[in-house]
């Protein structure tokens, strides 16, 4: 009797199993019945996210006159890239430099962009690390204790120094 309560018991325990995925497909089905599969092939560009949104998510103040403001959202499967670039002149380019409080001054150097990539390419930009001269600087606002930017883990900054006195200025955050 013992032996036939514990066999029931583990039929009950597959049937309702078997239920429970039952429902859990029939919630992925569409009314037609077929099975649809949503995937986003990454990375993405998000459509509409433009400037604002890159000032948004960075918290950072675009000079008062600054011209050819671009901005992006690159959606890759763990989180979003937020690019922006404006071309302004020098001095307010080093003062929104400074408001990021990096951890190492801008300065003319090598380097391998891990964040932007070929991200500024999509604005029709010049890529910073193709820049000759270019000056560039990263921070890590919770590292620094910038509360203001304590949800981004990274900002990369390139300024490119024009002959005219302005300056083209990328930002890079996630």
């Amino acid at each position: 009797m013992k032996r036939m309560q514990h066999s029931w018991g583990r039929y009950a325990v597959r049937v309702l199993a078997a239920s429970v995925a039952a429902l859990l497909l029939a919630g992925c089905a569409s009314a037609d019945g077929k099975r649809e599969v949503r995937r986003e092939s990454f990375p993405y560009w998000e459509k509409g996210a433009g400037a604002s949104q890159a000032v948004k998510f960075m918290r950072v103040q675009v000079p008062k006159g600054a011209v050819e403001v671009k901005g992006a959202v690159r959606v890759q499967p763990q989180e979003r890239v937020y690019l922006l670039s404006f071309l302004t002149d020098e001095k307010a380019a080093e003062a929104v430099a400074d408001d990021l409080r990096p951890e190492h001054p801008l300065e003319a150097k090598n380097f391998s962009s891990s964040l932007s990539d070929d991200g500024f390419a999509h604005l029709d930009l010049d890529l910073p690390h193709e820049i000759p001269d270019v000056r560039s600087t990263s921070v890590c606002p919770p590292c620094v204790g910038d509360k203001r930017r304590s949800h981004i883990q990274g900002i990369e900054m390139h300024i490119e120094d024009r002959a005219d006195g302005r300056a083209r200025v990328y930002l890079t955050a996630y």
